[in-house]
């Protein structure tokens, strides 16, 4: 009965057990304290609830850096992971089993060829990681809830993993399951879009001044004029990854300045959260 849940990768034993863990006493505090979750009706949230266990059946959590990992830091991470597929199969999320934690930020090498063919290798600090066909790593410092902001590094990292089940992230997941969303026009829309982000980030940044810092505090203000973080600019993976982010945290601005996106995501996704958040009351945020 349970078999198109559990994925045919943990016991359904297994999976009653972590079911039986998010009961009356845990379940709806959970819920509230992840403010993005209101507006969903009884249906949506006992599917919430069932893929939230799923996850908690299927994934490994590991701590790192001293870091443990309590029921509670686990149980919100398999919410918010759950989100992205509430209506999708949690099949997508198979073929790799480990969530680590770090207490917040942690360092990652890079590599990265610049134009004229010169190898730079360095090392980046970063709140997510989600590796093709491994873990996926995060600061529990940013995934939290009760965090004032529009990112969110769990459904951004687990953006990654839906990208990358039909090969590398290129932010193009994959689309045999929805007959109704044709592949050159997600193609052609995703590109189409990410340009515009990027001349709309150059634009902005042509308006900081030379003694500002781009990347201080100071210059935030310029980039909240953008409809999602200066991030998403980096390559359409990382677009798809943060568009997801503002999809289900705050979708008011994405909404309005691509409808042609936002509705992509409607369809791939089988959600709209700007008509949910609405209808549950929940007002735009004002930004700085």
């Amino acid at each position: 009965m349970l078999r198109w849940l559990m994925g045919r990768s943990a016991r359904e034993r297994e999976f009653e057990q972590a079911l039986e863990t998010l009961d009356a006493r845990v379940w709806p505090p959970l819920l509230a304290r992840h403010g993005f979750l209101r507006g969903l009706d009884a249906q949506e949230t006992e599917a919430l609830r069932r893929h939230t266990a799923w996850i908690l059946a299927n994934k490994s959590f590991h701590g790192a850096h001293g870091m443990r990992v309590t029921p509670e830091m686990r149980r919100s991470i398999a919410v918010q992971a759950a989100l992205p597929i509430l209506g999708l199969d949690t099949s997508l999320y198979r073929g790799w089993t480990q969530i680590v934690v770090y207490p917040g930020g942690f360092l990652v090498p890079r590599t990265e060829t610049d134009e004229a063919g010169v190898v730079h290798e360095y090392v980046q600090e970063t709140s997510g990681e989600s590796w093709e066909g491994g873990p996926v790593i995060l600061s529990w410092e940013d995934a939290r809830p009760g965090t004032d902001t529009p990112s969110n590094v769990v459904i951004h990292e687990f953006a990654h993993k839906l990208d990358q089940r039909d090969g590398g992230a290129d932010g193009m997941p994959g689309l045999r399951a929805h007959r109704d969303l044709d592949p050159h026009r997600w193609r052609e829309v995703l590109d189409r879009t990410f340009d515009d982000f990027n001349d709309w980030l150059d634009e902005v940044e042509s308006l900081i001044p030379p003694d500002v810092d781009p990347e201080s505090d100071e210059a935030a203000g310029w980039y909240a004029e953008l409809p999602l973080d200066p991030y998403a600019a980096h390559d359409p993976a990382e677009f798809f990854a943060v568009s997801s982010e503002s999809f289900f945290i705050e979708p008011w601005a994405m909404a309005a300045a691509w409808p042609d996106w936002y509705e992509l995501l409607v369809r791939y996704y089988r959600q709209d959260p700007l008509r949910r958040l609405e209808g549950a009351g929940v007002e735009r945020p004002v930004r700085p």
